[in-house]
């Protein structure tokens, strides 16, 4: 028996039982989950020809995506580094799997270097003992010296810096180079995990629960 997606084999809204007056059909055919693997190492993604002689992608084992920085309207290929929390399910958060919806840490290094670029500031630099922090305001000011931009430039970012602004959270996690996410492609239908990188309130939102989970998981340890 194939799996099918059918709802012959549903009951009435009633509660009643329904009988089958009919055989299965091609259209409704359903076919195993891909289950999507984080893997550090390889990139494994199958064709599949599917009704109408088209084409679908299924991801079996994934480790970079495009995700895209909406407050910046910038996109940047990066790594996936971990799968932190999935609402539907926390199993899939043991075992590592990559579907829509699912809240992953991504390298920040892409964003970070773009970042520096556009604006000529590097976000992230952790923070030196307050008696070192003249010597290291110096050691900022000399690496950005060391970059040599004509006038043009020069100007071009000192205008971005009047509207430049940064969540404080998003900014907290460029210290420890690692992005929260959330993956909005589809990878077992698409073959791709691209995504966001979370802010705002949907990024508070997903701390909160990151953080009661941990909480737990402390609790039944202890």
């Amino acid at each position: 028996m194939g799996i099918s997606r059918d709802s012959m084999h549903k009951r009435r809204a009633t509660g009643g039982k329904k009988k089958a007056w009919r055989k299965k059909r091609k259209y409704e055919l359903g076919r195993q989950p891909a289950n999507t693997k984080l893997d550090t190492t390889q990139k494994t993604v199958r064709r599949i020809r599917v009704r109408g002689g088209n084409v679908k992608w299924r991801a079996l084992r994934l480790n970079t995506g495009n995700f895209s920085w909406g407050s910046e309207a910038v996109t940047r290929k990066t790594r996936i580094l971990d799968v932190v929390y999935n609402a539907s399910n926390n199993e899939l958060v043991r075992t590592q799997t990559l579907v829509k919806s699912a809240v992953v840490q991504v390298d920040a290094a892409p964003f970070k270097q773009w970042y520096l670029t556009h604006y000529g500031v590097e976000i992230g630099k952790k923070k030196k003992a307050a008696s070192k922090k003249d010597e290291s305001e110096q050691e900022g000011e000399v690496s950005a010296a060391d970059a040599k931009v004509s006038n043009h430039v020069e100007r071009k970012k000192k205008s971005r810096q009047v509207d430049r602004k940064i969540d404080p959270h998003v900014e907290e996690q460029f210290s420890s180079g690692r992005l929260l996410a959330c993956i909005s492609s589809r990878p077992g239908q698409c073959g791709r995990a691209d995504g966001y990188i979370l802010e705002g309130k949907e990024l508070e939102f997903y701390m909160k629960k990151i953080q009661k989970k941990k909480g737990k998981g402390a609790a039944g340890g202890a």
